[in-house]
């Protein structure tokens, strides 16, 4: 006859399992880089932005070397039209003049002080910075089917040496896809593109052994291979 457990005593029980488990891919990607984009419907909803932040700081917990890449675009809309301005696309890319780029700037930052609150709640030193700091995203103008989209950009160059500072010093890195030009300009970038392009970057300067880069949807296999709670 197995002895009773209690709540406490099952729930520990179950996360001892998942850790004993998870070993194998602790162990492989100990101490290795990963990129994680973060956005869409993972930062619409408050509890599912806390089970995503949970998953992240938990890899780090265990030995990643996470790098948190945010978007913002749906809240950024919500700021355009409460300035009386009507967003605008073109082939998916945001339409983004002066002070929408303002706009986007402050909404990126506010973005990324949440998340960094998030973080250090669970006990994980966590830094926001933009591709601005350090030259981390240099860029040039975005066209989008040779038309002007103001100020978004394609980044042409990546500087992460503030992000290995940061890993080298226990910090939980979280970017916003921002970037500057030739002549300081403040360029908005697709947080797609800005993950993708340090994924490649990390990946030449850290070799591809080092580097697990990942996105949304392999968020999802990095939960099934750590048995992690199912998210809705």
């Amino acid at each position: 006859m197995e002895p009773y457990l209690n709540k406490e005593q099952t729930e520990a029980q179950q996360k001892a399992q998942v850790l004993i488990e998870a070993l194998p891919y602790i162990q492989k990607f100990n101490r290795k880089i990963i990129v994680v984009k973060y956005g869409g419907s993972a930062m619409s909803d408050e509890e599912l932005q806390r089970s995503v932040i949970q998953d992240v700081t938990l890899l780090k917990l265990v030995g990643f070397k996470p790098i948190i890449v945010h978007g913002g675009g749906k809240a950024i809309s919500s700021w355009v039209k409460k300035s009386g301005k009507e967003a605008k696309f073109i082939n998916g890319l945001r339409v983004t003049d002066a002070e929408t780029c303002e706009i986007a700037e402050m909404v990126l930052g506010s973005v990324s002080k949440k998340l960094v609150s998030m973080v250090e709640e669970l006990g994980i030193r966590a830094i926001g910075i933009s591709g601005k700091d350090g030259n981390l995203l240099h860029v040039q103008k975005k066209y989008a089917d040779g038309q002007d989209i103001g100020f978004v950009g394609e980044v042409t160059d990546v500087d992460p040496k503030i992000l290995f500072d940061m890993l080298e010093n226990d910090y939980l890195p979280i970017v916003a896809p921002l970037g500057m030009d030739d002549d300081f300009n403040t360029y908005n970038i697709n947080a797609d593109e800005a993950a993708k392009q340090l994924e490649e970057a990390l990946a030449v300067i850290a070799t591809t052994d080092d580097v697990f880069a990942t996105k949304e949807r392999k968020v999802k296999q990095a939960r099934a291979k750590l048995r992690l709670a199912p998210r809705k």
